[in-house]
């Protein structure tokens, strides 16, 4: 069977000591073959070094992503707030064509004093917004990819960012497992659970996900409270959900192509353990 998901961490492997642009070498070496990434505190990166590491991925055959800024609130009160929401996301759009990033990870926003329906009406508006200064601008090189959240007080559960997703176009979903799983208090079980996020992907997005060839996850362990997600443990803390090898299953039996991003703390090694599980799978 061929073998249609890449692992890879979130930002740089632990034991790397390089610079940035040549990561993607140390990735390979590993024997993984994604990296996300990160831009969470602000996109710093400059193009000279962007391009540098666009050129290191296509010789490695990394598939990069990237993860915009944490300081983004689409939905929120304050039209400054929601000017540099915006403006942080066309820096990220610039920043992700210049490191060849298939995917712009991002949070949405919070619902704040608003209701689940209005704060998502307010953040597509934002979009709306967003997607006219981009196009004035003439960039179109881009995929944003709104991330399913952890915390019930944050805009993100599958519903929103399917319905994000169905309203514009250069929009694909970022299916953050662990993300789910905390935010439905445990929600996620067993093959069925996953099954079922899947399945309701197909149905309202198509396969790949609205016209795109690849569906891009996260993966973690969390630990949760009845507000949602707190913190995020490693893959050999099974008493933590949710459960890895179920995952990989029904991805399988799926026929998905996917790319598979670890937010454990032991990044890489937790990444090589998925991708070792997912290799014995399709033997």
């Amino acid at each position: 069977m061929k073998q249609n998901i890449r692992f890879g961490p979130a930002g740089n492997p632990i034991g790397f000591k390089g610079q940035t642009v040549d990561v993607c070498d140390y990735i390979r070496e590993l024997g993984l073959d994604a990296y996300e990434y990160q831009a969470t505190y602000g996109v710093r990166i400059q193009k000279q070094s962007g391009l540098k590491l666009a050129e290191n991925s296509q010789k490695n055959d990394v598939r990069v992503s990237m993860h915009a800024p944490y300081y983004i609130n689409l939905a929120a009160q304050k039209e400054d707030v929601l000017k540099r929401s915006i403006d942080r996301l066309i820096q990220s759009a610039r920043a992700a064509e210049w490191i060849g990033a298939y995917r712009i990870v991002f949070h949405p926003g919070f619902y704040t004093k608003y209701s689940p329906q209005d704060a998502l009406k307010r953040c597509k508006n934002s979009i709306t917004n967003l997607m006219e200064d981009l196009n004035s601008r003439r960039m179109e090189n881009f995929i944003f990819a709104p991330e399913t959240t952890g915390k019930r007080s944050q805009l993100g559960s599958l519903e929103e960012i399917i319905d994000i997703c169905q309203s514009f176009d250069h929009f694909a979903p970022t299916i953050d497992f662990a993300h789910l799983h905390a935010r439905g208090r445990g929600s996620i079980k067993d093959i069925d659970d996953y099954h079922k996020i899947l399945a309701k992907l197909e149905e309202e997005l198509g396969g790949g996900c609205h016209e795109h060839e690849f569906l891009h996850c996260h993966f973690t362990r969390i630990e949760y409270t009845d507000a949602g997600e707190r913190k995020h443990h490693i893959l050999t803390e099974k008493e933590y959900g949710p459960p890895m090898e179920p995952l990989l299953e029904a991805l399988i039996e799926c026929g998905w192509n996917a790319t598979i991003i670890c937010e454990t703390p032991l990044l890489e090694q937790d990444a090589l353990l998925m991708q070792k599980t997912y290799k014995n799978m399709v033997k």
